[in-house]
């Protein structure tokens, strides 16, 4: 088996392949301050209620936003499922051609979500990836990564108003009654659920113009299916998008 981890700013997603089928998944917050054999701990107890057998695994992939966890779990698997994993960036390549300035300033995630999505429609498409930031990254039709836009995620958007604004609550991100809110919580979740659906429909419009063509959009993260049936911009969503790409990835170097 295949142990494929995608390591974020918010949440580690974990996810176990069995040849091509995603046979568990999990996601946890990341968590900065633990060890690697705490690490190793907890991930073979998830095993273990799993009914998963940790000797099963015998690759695994890395994917990492988050540089001080990187070594870690490296370590990791290496001293609980007895296998040296393959860490996208530095180890490996994806099989894309990345026409930015610099293509070691992409994140390895945003790669690992153009990988997947172009893999799977082979056409020009625009990946929305609702994290800690919200990314957008547009993929041409001859499946070169193009670039795309970074922004603010909601949730950083609804602390800085919290923590900027004396008189302002933190509130629940939840859909508002209505856009003219009747009490301060409901302004406020009014102000960034309509105002980030209109920033995510404006990006993605404009991204739309720039490629030539009425590209697919597919959201991933964990607020993609939230956004997504709060407005039409967004015609798929996939949680295990970047899962998928880290098979991909270590699926078409190991070929």
């Amino acid at each position: 088996m295949l142990l494929v981890i995608d390591v974020g700013n918010t949440n580690t997603v974990l996810g176990v392949y069995r040849g091509e089928e995603l046979v568990r998944h999990w996601r946890l917050q990341t968590h900065h301050g633990r060890t690697s054999d705490e690490h190793g701990i907890f991930l073979r107890q998830l095993f273990e209620l799993s009914g998963l057998a940790v000797a099963e695994v015998h690759h695994a992939i890395i994917s990492c936003v988050v540089p001080p966890m990187e070594r870690m779990l490296v370590k990791m698997v290496r001293d609980y499922f007895a296998c040296n994993p393959t860490v996208v960036g530095a180890d490996i390549q994806a099989n894309m051609t990345i026409a930015y300035d610099n293509p070691r300033e992409v994140g390895a995630d945003r790669v690992v979500n153009a990988v997947a999505a172009y893999r799977r429609h082979k056409r020009a498409l625009i990946v929305v990836d609702f994290g800690t930031a919200t990314t957008f990254d547009a993929i041409s039709e001859e499946g070169a990564y193009l670039g795309g836009a970074i922004c603010p995620g909601i949730t950083i958007s609804s602390e800085a108003l919290f923590h900027a604004a004396s008189k302002l609550p933190r509130v629940e991100l939840a859909r508002a009654p209505s856009v003219i809110g009747k009490n301060t919580v409901h302004s406020i979740q009014a102000g960034l659920l309509y105002g980030y659906i209109g920033l995510v429909r404006e990006i993605v419009t404009r991204m739309k113009s720039e490629l030539g063509v009425d590209a697919p959009v597919i959201a991933t993260g964990g607020l993609a299916s939230f956004f997504a049936e709060e407005t039409d911009i967004i015609d798929e969503v996939d949680d295990f998008l970047t899962l998928e790409g880290l098979r991909l990835i270590f699926d078409e170097a190991s070929a």
